[in-house]
């Protein structure tokens, strides 16, 4: 596992210099191949994800296998902006995680990593029996979105998340619209996970450091455009 530290931070705005990207965005995804992921599990293999026409897309109808498949970022971060597209099928469910922890006691991301929920908000059944806290742009089963703002299935929605444990800030903009706002550590963010169905997993939300995860949960979901600016460690703060 690769932390990125004062050392790497300044490698890779050196790097994004050279290659011409703007604000020190660092491309997670090539457009090409799934260079920079894996699956998560030690064992497990990359099922039913594939790139087409610089897309990466998890289609539930190509798995050869029966294991799970949720994709895992080599590297972990700490303080970042992660800004990625994504458009999900009819009654498709996916999520986005930070924070995931790749340890032989784990089994799945959702264990230890907090979740930006992806849905199709047009899954009238869903949304009626889970609510807003388990729709699109909500921290799933922690907080609602403030807005309902996704997109109809088959549309290119956007996410940016922040994760800043030094400012104790997380918050999410959903199609330039913020609809979360919460701490990352602490006694309020503590408090908020032992009032839910999370509190049966010790390590959950627990990792200042972690791998970011695309999940799949059946059906088909797509993304593009992913990419991350690491934001000031405690020492870069001081």
């Amino acid at each position: 596992m690769k932390v990125y530290n004062v050392f790497l931070l300044c490698f890779s705005l050196l790097f994004l210099s050279c290659n011409g990207s703007d604000e020190h965005w660092i491309n997670l995804f090539n457009g090409k191949n799934l260079d920079g992921w894996h699956a998560y599990g030690a064992d497990a293999l990359i099922d039913g994800w594939y790139v087409e026409e610089g897309t990466l897309v998890y289609d539930f109808q190509r798995r050869e296998g029966g294991a799970s498949s949720n994709l895992v970022t080599d590297d972990a971060f700490t303080n970042f902006e992660l800004s990625l597209e994504w458009n999900i099928g009819p009654h498709g469910n996916s999520g986005l995680f930070w924070g995931v922890v790749e340890e032989a006691k784990y089994t799945h991301p959702y264990e230890t990593g907090p979740e930006i929920q992806i849905l199709d908000d047009g899954w009238k059944d869903y949304v009626e029996e889970r609510g807003d806290i388990n729709r699109a742009g909500s921290l799933y089963g922690l907080l609602p979105p403030s807005a309902i703002v996704s997109k109809p299935a088959g549309e290119w929605n956007h996410y940016l998340l922040h994760i800043d444990h030094v400012e104790n800030i997380g918050y999410v903009v959903f199609n330039d619209v913020e609809v979360l706002r919460f701490p990352v550590h602490g006694p309020e963010w503590e408090t908020m996970i032992a009032a839910s169905n999370f509190a049966k997993w010790p390590d959950f939300g627990t990792a200042r450091t972690g791998h970011i995860t695309l999940q799949e949960y059946g059906g088909k979901v797509a993304f593009r455009n992913i990419k991350l600016r690491i934001l000031p460690t405690e020492d870069q703060a001081q």
